[in-house]
């Protein structure tokens, strides 16, 4: 098998998906900058995308059995919601800080939800338990083959909607979007850069591409609460080593900034995980690439709880 996963990879996720997830558009906003908007997706992210195309390919027994994820939430909604779909049983291990909007999102669904510890690493080993105990198929938030192609369909559609596109900003928590998309994009068209973003209270892609291998930070904290991986995955890893050009980091009052200005001039309800790509284009990235032509921003998701997102655009 390829090391990295091939166009396809992708372009067959692409086909198995198409009857559920949203072609979403790509929006024009002032200045250069057009924004992906993949708060649109059924269950309001992108990670639907990965999902479905992992449990879509699923024989009949494992679905009968149920599969079994752990996430801070939109890897969990999209598993439910992809389950459903398919007429399979979920259960979703998340964090006990996990917020009340995501944790409902799943239930809505009809997935069983459990709550357990505060980092990744926590539900990670409670989902591993459960499956191990109850027969279900683990559904990785990221680190698998079947995850980054159904992510890097995602890239297909930024390649047919912007041809001319110079740069694609991407958020970066565990890796599985940014891996998806720059291996679709890179694999396409080498001249476009590709940019991951993660907060600077959760730098453990910045940290492992400095060391040269994953590396696991002790403790991770942001209000982007999709982006507070302890860890890159060994997949993920690999393929921001290969195709992502540059990794940066915002902070808290620049993503905070940017959800609201999303809001105001885009009329976008964007999580801060989903926000961090416009908070780094805010403070300068890419500017100087929209002279080669577009900068494309992804807005992952737009699940963020209603008092949150009211603080947020108030400021």
């Amino acid at each position: 098998m390829e090391p990295f996963v091939t166009l396809e990879e992708i372009r067959a996720a692409r086909e198995r998906i198409r009857s559920a997830v949203v072609y979403t558009p790509v929006l024009q906003v002032p200045g250069p900058l057009w924004l992906k908007c993949e708060n649109l997706q059924p269950m309001g992210a992108f990670k639907i995308r990965g999902a479905f195309n992992m449990i879509a390919q699923l024989p009949t027994e494992g679905r009968a059995r149920g599969v079994i994820t752990y996430s801070s939430g939109n890897h969990g909604q999209a598993v439910a919601l992809a389950a459903k779909t398919v007429g399979a049983p979920a259960v979703i291990v998340m964090p006990t800080t996990a917020p009340a909007v995501k944790v409902e999102g799943c239930k809505s669904y009809g997935a069983e939800v459990i709550m357990a510890g505060t980092t990744s690493l926590d539900r990670q080993q409670r989902a591993e338990q459960e499956a191990n105990e109850r027969g279900l198929t683990m559904v990785p938030p990221f680190d698998h083959r079947q995850i980054v192609a159904g992510q890097g369909t995602m890239g297909l559609e930024i390649l047919e909607q912007c041809p001319d596109v110079a740069t694609v900003i991407v958020p970066a928590g565990g890796g599985g979007m940014a891996s998806g998309v720059a291996a679709a994009i890179k694999q396409s068209k080498p001249s476009v850069r590709i940019v991951a973003v993660e907060p600077v209270g959760a730098p453990k892609m910045t940290k492992s591409l400095a060391a040269g291998q994953p590396v696991t930070l002790p403790s991770s904290a942001s209000i982007a609460d999709g982006l507070m991986n302890l860890r890159p995955g060994n997949i993920t890893f690999a393929h921001l080593q290969k195709f992502v050009d540059e990794v940066v980091m915002v902070d808290e009052a620049a993503i905070a900034r940017a959800v609201a200005w999303l809001f105001r001039y885009a009329r976008l309800v964007a999580e801060p995980s989903g926000a961090v790509t416009t908070a780094a284009f805010m403070r300068g990235l890419g500017h100087t690439d929209a002279g080669r032509g577009p900068v494309v921003a992804v807005v992952s998701g737009g699940n963020v709880a209603p008092e949150a997102f009211a603080n947020y655009i108030a400021s």
